[in-house]
């Protein structure tokens, strides 16, 4: 499967990864990208930037080494009802948000219904473009509904190749995405890959999510990413809800 835009990676400015932005844009660039979310860990991660840097965001080109820029965030869900580590007006003015759920930064007890109404509530926000890694055992959820409510809400559901490595930390990933994916097929649901690039090299690498969707004979049509246009005309970013 050709993926022409990454929708998930990490620059120096999140604490935890080792390029700078042009060093990122110029990797895409080589690997014959259309483009490249960087999207920084929201605040509430230890270690990663502050809110003044993603209000300054407007400073950066859109372009470098002409691959398209989306700059936005990887926000921390906070807890059951779906609070996020960025103020709503400061989200709005990203190009991209994805919210995930991070050991560090979930106050409630890690239970399906705790899970489950934390993605449901954070799926309501106009703003918020993609579910990060929801394969995560750590976080148990209901791959039916997640789909279901995805698909109504216009949220895409995120194949995380970083998640699927054989020395990954997260729980059940393999078995987790299996039941995703199809869940995500019989619905119609969008998903999108992301490799979670933390270093370069790892920029558009998905080998154990593209063995998934072969597996699982997932359907093109309903991957997102396929083209720049086709990902920017299904982010609710870009319908302004």
């Amino acid at each position: 499967m050709n993926i022409r835009i990454d929708t998930h990676s990490h620059t120096l400015a999140s604490g935890h990864a080792y390029n700078t932005l042009r060093e990122m844009a110029a990797m895409a660039a080589e690997k014959g990208l259309e483009g490249l979310a960087v999207t920084e860990h929201a605040p509430e991660m230890p270690g990663s930037c502050q809110l003044y840097y993603f209000q300054n965001l407007r400073v950066v080109p859109r372009t470098l080494y002409n691959i398209h820029l989306l700059l936005g965030t990887e926000l921390n869900i906070m807890d059951r009802e779906g609070n996020v580590d960025l103020p709503q007006g400061v989200i709005r003015d990203l190009d991209i948000a994805i919210a995930s759920l991070h050991t560090p930064c979930f106050k409630d007890e890690r239970i399906q219904e705790n899970v489950m109404q934390a993605y449901l509530s954070v799926m309501e926000n106009p703003y918020i473009d993609i579910i990060g890694h929801p394969d995560d055992g750590r976080f148990p959820a209901d791959y039916e509904v997640l789909a279901r409510e995805a698909k109504r809400t216009g949220t895409l559901l995120e194949v995380n190749n970083s998640s699927l490595r054989p020395d990954g930390y997260r729980a059940n990933t393999t078995e987790n995405c299996l039941k995703m994916l199809e869940a995500c097929k019989k619905e119609g649901t969008m998903v999108v890959f992301g490799s979670d690039a933390h270093f370069d090299l790892d920029i558009a690498e998905y080998p154990f999510a593209e063995e998934l969707v072969r597996k699982t004979a997932f359907p093109e049509e309903l991957v997102a990413n396929t083209s720049y246009g086709k990902l920017i005309s299904l982010l609710k970013h870009r319908k302004k809800v």
